[in-house]
């Protein structure tokens, strides 16, 4: 599949087709883009910026804070130099001190000019405005009075003036540049008239890309843009934006507003006030979310994020998969191309338990790690148990053996076994395969009967026809992640909760191994578990770092750290890239992320005030002056400055000190960029 959009695809599986849902109608009011008006959103300033930073309209602060004047002290002071300006002006006018001041007049004009009434008059007036401006500026700035001007004063910023044609992103000057002065016509005036709009800027735009890498591609988006315009490149369901949008979104940016940092002394001075954003950038180094339940993981931090990669995926720039449970109102079923329902009739699709793989010893080790990675440190004796077993099956029966199947043949069942072992009777290599299984079920600590005990929480009569291996049905795969496929998988958490961790360790472990073994990494690919209550395991911490290179992430949400085996805590944190406390969290947890996040050099300042007194009489006239001015008596200071080194958030800090509807968030890049923690505002 052209993954840039230019030709229609399908979804499809390594063993299987994936079918197109049905497409859901347009909605009638569609959301506005980033911005609004008709091509403001486009051309609103984007400057470059670290990561995290909202970029759209964004204006950088000044790294350290001005020192900041009290407005009393700021207003007397420049009432104060105005009126010694004045004073100073009447004398210089009137002649009490000498008119030595007028020299440079004499000596900068003719003396005929003097003999004219009427020029020497002109000359005196601009002279005496020169100078009169002179000393106004001169003690205006001694009175501060342009600070005044920009605290109190000063108007809104005007907008930016609108770009010149050949640099209007709105007039599309790439194609231009290229020759495509149809094409660009066309999609300006879509652009200005409001019926391009950002989701298919983005997807035109990618499949720009895409262009200029593979020039054999020019002629088919050409044709597309004169057929389709504003629709053309299209994603395979047709859909052209979400039903609904409940964050703010920049695809320019493919960035997705979470919040603002808030305006607290441990955010740096430039950040505060700006706003937060997560992007592909980011996410790509994995992002970890703990928080207690009602502290706004979902609805402040998932929704936004999975709606972000919905709407870059009808781009044709993401692939993202949404695990969650049943009944949890993440987003409308309309905003995905399939629902995965496990153990629910209704289900358009099954799961694919085996991943789409055709090596048994790939397929075990994924099923190995959903099945036992909770338990054992090291699963790689359960994926050697279990390849013995369906690598024999899939050699007789053409695919992977269903759970009731496995079940029996984990469990040691004489009828079962014997009935294979005589299916692979004239294969010598499937046969030594299954002598091994014989005898390491022998041993008194067989993992065999360890992973019967597991897989028969997924051989309930709720998964009767969910896991199917036969032709029957449609099966989705994380394979498919290879397209931009937008997916939700809901988990029977309140019926059936071993079960749905087990699923959720089995989609973690086969989005991890569909990710590193893609051809075609362009696409961004995300696993977002809402819940990954014990989801993480030894093996898929060091998948997880591995997926940095692979133009993948994932995003976990946990309740508690407690949720993870002690000893994978700190492996994990150190996995991610971007970690995320939520309000409310234990000190236990807060613990952990302080010691993530380390400690840093700061400066403190102690000062000591002492009064001046004074006997003599001109002193203390002058102390009593300054007291009236600045409302403050006369002090000497002594300030001692230190070089400490404090925590950046200590474990009672994250526990205690965190408002609610807040978190604390730091970030890197998938460069190697690093943001320390910010305290960022949820709610704004």
């Amino acid at each position: 599949m052209d993954t840039d959009g230019t030709t229609d695809g399908t979804y499809e599986a390594r063993r299987g087709h994936v079918a197109k849902p049905p497409v859901p109608p347009p909605p009638r009011h569609a959301p506005a883009p980033a911005g609004g008006g008709t091509a403001q959103w486009l051309r609103a300033p984007r400057p470059p910026a670290e990561p995290g930073v909202w970029r759209f309209g964004h204006r950088p602060r000044p790294a350290e804070e001005p020192e900041a004047v009290p407005a009393r002290r700021l207003f007397a002071g420049a009432v104060i130099a105005l009126l010694s300006g004045w004073l100073l002006w009447s004398l210089l006018w009137n002649g009490y001190l000498g008119y030595y001041w007028l020299w440079p007049l004499l000596v900068l004009t003719p003396d005929e000019w003097r003999s004219e009434p009427g020029t020497w008059a002109t000359a005196s007036y601009v002279y005496y405005a020169v100078v009169g401006g002179g000393l106004l500026v001169f003690f205006a700035r001694i009175g501060h009075v342009p600070e005044i001007w920009r605290r109190y004063a000063r108007k809104k910023d005007a907008p930016p003036p609108p770009p010149p044609p050949d640099a209007d992103p709105a007039d599309w000057p790439e194609l231009r540049d290229a020759g495509l002065t149809d094409a660009a016509a066309r999609l300006a005036d879509a652009t200005r008239s409001g019926t391009l709009r950002d989701v298919d800027y983005a997807r035109i735009r990618r499949a720009w890309q895409g262009v200029r890498t593979h020039p054999d591609r020019l002629a088919a988006f050409t044709d597309a843009v004169r057929a389709h315009g504003p629709a053309a490149c299209a994603h395979p369901s047709g859909v052209r934006d979400l039903p609904v949008r409940t964050a703010a979104h920049d695809l320019a940016t493919a960035q997705v507003r979470i919040g603002t940092a808030a305006d607290h002394p441990r955010n740096p001075y430039a950040r505060r006030t700006t706003g937060v954003a997560l992007e592909p950038a980011v996410l790509g180094t994995s992002l970890l979310a703990v928080g207690p339940a009602g502290s706004g993981k979902t609805v402040r931090l998932i929704r936004p994020v999975v709606e972000s990669l919905c709407l870059q995926a009808l781009a044709n720039r993401a692939a993202v998969v949404a695990v969650t449970a049943h009944g949890t109102s993440l987003a409308p079923d309309q905003a995905f191309d399939l629902v995965v329902s496990v153990g629910r009739p209704d289900s358009t699709h099954d799961l694919d338990l085996y991943g789409g793989a055709d090596d048994p010893d790939e397929a075990a080790r994924m099923l190995a790690e959903a099945l036992v990675g909770d338990l054992v440190p090291d699963s790689r004796r359960a994926a050697t148990a279990l390849a013995q077993l369906i690598g024999p099956y899939r050699a007789a029966h053409g695919h992977f053996p269903e759970v009731p199947e496995l079940r029996e043949l984990l469990g040691g069942a004489p009828r079962a076994l014997a009935k294979l072992r005589a299916a692979v009777a004239g294969d010598p290599a499937q046969l030594r395969e299954l002598d091994a299984r014989e005898r390491q079920a022998e041993r008194g600590d067989d993992i065999g009967v360890l992973l019967a005990e597991r897989i028969a929480f997924l051989d309930r009569p709720a998964f009767a026809r969910f896991f199917r291996t036969d032709t029957e049905g449609r099966r989705f795969s994380l394979r498919a992640i290879e397209h931009p496929l937008r997916v939700r998988v809901d988990l029977p958490e309140r019926g059936h909760a071993e079960a749905s961790r087990i699923v959720a360790r089995l989609l973690l472990a086969q989005f991890t191994e569909a990710a590193l073994g893609r051809a075609d990494r362009s696409l961004f690919a995300c696993l977002v578990l809402d819940d990954a209550t014990y989801t993480v395991t030894a093996d898929s911490v060091r998948a997880i770092q591995r997926l940095r290179s692979a133009h993948a992430g994932v995003v976990l949400a946990l309740r508690t750290l407690e949720d993870v085996p002690e000893a994978l805590r700190g492996p994990l944190l150190g996995a991610v890239g971007c970690r995320m406390a939520f309000a409310g969290i234990a000190p236990w947890d807060g613990g952990r992320f302080a010691e993530t996040w380390g400690t840093e050099w700061v400066q403190t300042r102690d000062v000591t005030n002492r009064q001046i007194i004074s006997d003599e009489p001109l002193t203390k006239a002058l102390h009593f002056l300054r007291r009236l001015v600045t409302g403050k008596a006369a002090t000497a200071e002594a300030v001692t400055v230190r070089e400490v080194e404090r925590q950046r958030w200590s474990a009672s800090d994250l526990a205690h000190a965190v408002p609610p509807g807040h978190a604390v968030l730091s970030l890197t890049g998938v460069r190697g960029e690093h943001v320390p923690p910010l305290l960022v505002d949820l709610r704004t």
